[in-house]
């Protein structure tokens, strides 16, 4: 899949997804990530080190946040 390939993508939740990931981009802090509606929030067990942020029903943004970085973004239905 390419950069900008969205084929396996829902297409109702291609905008957000792409707000999320130009707001993951320009983040400096975690709590630029948490604007109404986002559910930011961390993760545990299989998942501890992660945040995510919510698209749809069960399916996240998951990600990692350290030094002002964002790094391992994953797309998924993590419940």
């Amino acid at each position: 899949m390419g950069k900008n390939d969205v084929s396996k993508l829902p297409a109702g939740s291609i905008g957000k997804i792409r707000l999320i990931l130009t707001l993951l981009h320009n983040a400096k802090k975690i709590e630029d990530l948490d604007f109404p509606g986002s559910g930011l929030h961390p993760l545990k067990g299989e998942y501890a080190g992660f945040w995510a942020v919510k698209i749809s029903g069960n399916y996240r943004v998951i990600f990692r946040f350290k030094n002002e970085n964002v790094y391992d973004i994953e797309y998924l239905d993590y419940h």
